[in-house]
């Protein structure tokens, strides 16, 4: 692929956008100020981002790296959604003591539960750095723009790190046309502070995920502890709540379709500018495979956790997460097809070569090399989807591709590296289920077998599995080389493998059959096609800054918003119902009602303990009833644009108070991530309102309502 000419521009950022889609840059907020405006917000822009001063950007927390969280009070408390705590909330649970299912609650800080490992991060500050950046990377290609990006961003670190103390990176926006720093403080004692049973924090499980209406009390509380300067400590009884310059008030007066409605957190990836050839990919290659191997995984999984309460707990984070965008990618193939968003591609990119054509800088080659780039790519698409979520999902495949990888290192980096090994080893063996590993290994990689052409299969599967397991059934085949290297490794084995994990035996731990069949498996693939996905990378990264470039320049003068990309972003819409298909219509909201209706003892995905519906059939909503309905309102929905990491977000009114976390989108705007529809497109949001009742009403925990700013 030759290199084409790069665009570098100028952003200029004028007018007003609308407010039905955009995840916008929080230093930047205040050039959304007037459309904000005319939707409810009755605050200043300062009050969203000020580095100077208080402002809701301190409120808000990068939640374990994957969600939001907020602070809801003057002593730390933080508010995330139950799905992001539902790590911690399991690791913390034993048979015994199950608050993944029982719910859980401290009254007192003496009660909170420490968990280990567990961080989250203030944003601080952020800088443009664009110039800087660019003129240390210049015309670069390849790996050596990632080079000399680090180059670089290990220079700004060191300017403004203040020796340690924040956090800094730097992040890429519009695919290399602009750059920006971001300076955080990361908090590492975090303790668990409510949980809602599981079968109201879960409630509808995968039947419900993604749908709307919903009744899930998608919450749990953490609380963030200090020094006693407030400033981050390692866990300590001798820490104190940590004071945040920020805390939201909570609303209880609810919510009007219309209302104002803002989100800010940290929402992770969206791919708006993917072209045509990228939305072919996903349809007909990418997500069906992500699909078909994780409809696998969730049926071996299912199986053993539903057979053994102890598997449940184990695996009860890694099911949810596998489900979840097994489901998110059968949607989003589903509603790409329908908006027809291919053909809207087609349209835009028509529409931006006729405009490049009247450039100066004409792009004649852009779209043919994007054509070319995903032409050379896509026979080898299963093969490293395959590697990834099938072969490599069994924690025992990882280990031994841990292992595998430490081939070659010398005496002393071999001895630096082994204590690491080891403890991974221990944790992965108290982790696994044992047979649901082994059925997970014979699987994948039968179903590696059948789906990958055969040409670029690893030769093990033809001078080990078939040679001595052949035989016409193939899944049979896999099945029984599984139970021999499941037999046969001494990974499995506590004293076999202390004598070889040494740095005077490692090369007979090389020779294990799981670590031998490990490496023949990774070193096919990094032989012969590792470097092909790598070109395709960087040939992507270069069409991308051009194509958004010329997009910057084309649109000059409009705001445009950037893809998400982990950092804070915010966005603003209103309450609003919709109607998703002719004779159809969903109101803004959900309620008890709806909850009672959903019931169905014995069932997994909808029961409810007695005491929860006792408290419903009794309509004890107490003060958190909606008066205009006599009655619990559970859910409620807008048309802000977030995405995955905006999870645990909170949802705040025109006048800066929580109202809510969202944790949800819908199924009719799927696409969402790609293809933002404004028809469609909703959060879903758990009220805040349930969230006070289960907290006070179901576990008991009135004490942590006293400590937050409560506005009726």
């Amino acid at each position: 692929m030759k290199k084409i000419l790069v665009l570098l521009v100028a952003v200029a950022f004028f007018l007003p956008a609308k407010a039905d889609k955009g995840m916008w840059i929080p230093m930047l907020i205040g050039q959304n100020y007037e459309q904000m405006q005319k939707l409810g917000w009755k605050g200043t822009a300062d009050d969203i981002y000020n580095v100077n001063k208080s402002s809701l950007k301190d409120a808000i927390v990068h939640f374990g790296g994957g969600c939001t969280g907020e602070m809801i009070s003057k002593k730390g408390l933080l508010m995330t959604n139950h799905h992001c705590g539902y790590g911690n909330i399991s690791s913390l649970s034993t048979v015994e003591n199950n608050y993944l299912m029982n719910g859980f609650v401290a009254n007192t800080q003496e009660e909170e539960l420490p968990c280990p490992g567990l961080k989250v991060k203030f944003l601080v500050r952020m800088e443009d750095v664009t110039n800087r950046v660019q003129k240390v990377i210049g015309d670069a290609y390849g790996d050596e723009v990632g080079k000399r990006l680090g180059e670089i961003s290990k220079k700004l670190k060191e300017e403004n790190s203040d020796n340690g103390k924040y956090k800094v990176t730097v992040r890429s926006f519009y695919s290399g046309n602009k750059y920006y720093m971001f300076v955080h403080e990361e908090y590492t004692d975090v303790r668990l502070v409510a949980a809602p049973p599981e079968s109201l924090g879960k409630f509808g499980g995968d039947t419900d995920n993604w749908m709307w209406p919903r009744h899930t009390c998608d919450f749990s509380m953490f609380r963030v502890y200090s020094d006693n300067n407030n400033r981050p400590a390692k866990y300590s009884t001798n820490n104190r709540p940590y004071q945040p310059k920020h805390h939201l008030p909570v609303s209880l007066k609810g919510v009007e379709n219309g209302d104002f409605a803002m989100v800010m957190g940290y929402p992770g990836r969206t791919n708006r500018y993917l072209t045509s050839y990228g939305i072919d990919l996903s349809i007909n290659d990418y997500n069906p495979s992500i699909v078909n191997i994780r409809d696998k995984r969730l049926a071996i999984m299912r199986e053993r956790m539903q057979a053994d309460p102890a598997v449940d707990l184990k695996y009860a984070s890694t099911y949810a997460s596998v489900a979840n965008y097994w489901k998110y990618f059968i949607g989003q193939t589903e509603q790409l097809k329908k908006l027809k968003i291919y053909d809207q591609k087609k349209e835009e990119e028509a529409e931006f070569d006729r405009w490049s054509k009247r450039n100066a800088r004409y792009l004649k080659n852009l779209f043919p090399d994007y054509a070319a780039a995903y032409a050379d790519f896509k026979p080898y698409i299963k093969h490293a989807i395959y590697l990834g979520e099938a072969v490599g999902s069994p924690k025992m495949t990882q280990l031994a591709m841990r292992i595998g990888r430490m081939k070659g290192m010398d005496a002393e980096k071999l001895k630096k590296a082994l204590p690491g090994l080891k403890a991974a080893r221990k944790s992965m063996i108290v982790s696994m289920d044992l047979e649901m590993d082994r059925k997970l290994f014979g699987a994948m990689n039968h179903m590696f077998y059948r789906d990958v052409p055969r040409a670029q299969h690893p030769s093990i599967f033809a001078t080990e599995v078939f040679k001595k397991y052949g035989s016409e059934n193939w899944e049979k085949t896999f099945e029984d080389y599984a139970n021999a290297i499941y037999a046969n490794t001494a990974l499995l084995d506590d004293a076999a493998f202390d004598r070889m994990a040494t740095a005077t035996n490692f090369d007979k731990l090389l020779q294990d059959p799981l670590v031998s069949y490990a490496m023949n498996v990774r070193n096919n693939y990094d032989d012969n096609y590792a470097q092909i996905l790598k070109d395709y990378r960087h040939e992507r990264f270069e069409l991308d800054r051009a194509f958004q470039g010329g997009l910057l320049e084309k649109n000059k003068g409009q705001l445009m918003s950037p893809d998400a990309n982990s950092t804070m972003r915010v966005t603003y819409g209103s309450v609003k119902a919709y109607q998703p298909k002719d004779a159809v219509s969903f109101a803004h909201y959900s309620t008890a009602d709806g909850l009672l209706e959903k019931y169905k003892p014995g069932d997994s995905e909808f029961d409810l303990q007695p005491k929860i519906v006792d408290l419903l059939k009794a309509r004890d909503f107490g003060d958190y009833a909606d008066k205009k309905i006599d009655n619990l309102v559970t859910c409620f929905i807008t048309n802000n644009d977030i995405t995955g990491g905006n999870s645990g977000s909170p949802v705040i009114n025109g006048d800066g108070e929580w109202i809510g976390a969202a944790f949800d989108g819908n199924w009719e705007a799927m696409s969402g991530d790609i293809a933002f529809d404004k028809r469609f497109k909703r959060t879903i949001v758990v009220d805040a309102r349930y969230i006070m009742w289960v907290l006070d009403k179901v576990l008991g925990g009135r004490p942590l309502l006293d400590e937050m700013t409560i506005r009726n």
